[in-house]
């Protein structure tokens, strides 16, 4: 499966947007994404990264509307209204900083997921080598 028709399953939200625009998206992504590294995880990985990018981008479906969106691709984190409230967490307690900004849509956090599986981090602890 390519990872446009992946696009199109995981990300049905995104079904208005043409193929044109999602190779040029592909593009974009595709040198973030390491083939050797993901193996036969690749083009799921670039598929969730480019549905992250999308939502981020501020396509696709925002269930509070106009509310719920702060200029382009940055998302509110609580909603008051009268004396009721929503909130969002994101939880990215757990990702580093880099990585916060994944943690902000579901298809991010699937492409975080999908990176620990492949790339497993080098850690030091402190100690001379």
């Amino acid at each position: 499966m390519t990872a446009i028709e992946m696009i199109r399953l995981v990300g049905a939200e995104f079904k208005d947007i043409g193929d044109d625009v999602l190779e040029k998206w592909l593009e974009i992504v595709r040198p973030m994404v390491s083939k050797k590294q993901f193996g036969k995880l690749y083009e799921q990985a670039l598929a969730f990264l480019v549905c992250h990018r999308l939502k981020m981008a501020g396509y696709g479906e925002n269930p509070l509307g106009d509310i719920g969106a702060i200029g382009i691709g940055f998302a509110v984190g609580s909603v008051s209204e009268g004396g009721s409230s929503i909130s969002f967490g994101a939880n990215q307690s757990s990702n580093i900083v880099t990585d916060a900004e994944l943690g902000l849509t579901a298809y991010g956090v699937q492409y975080l997921s999908l990176r620990r599986m492949v790339i497993v981090p080098i850690r030091c602890s402190g100690e001379d080598v």
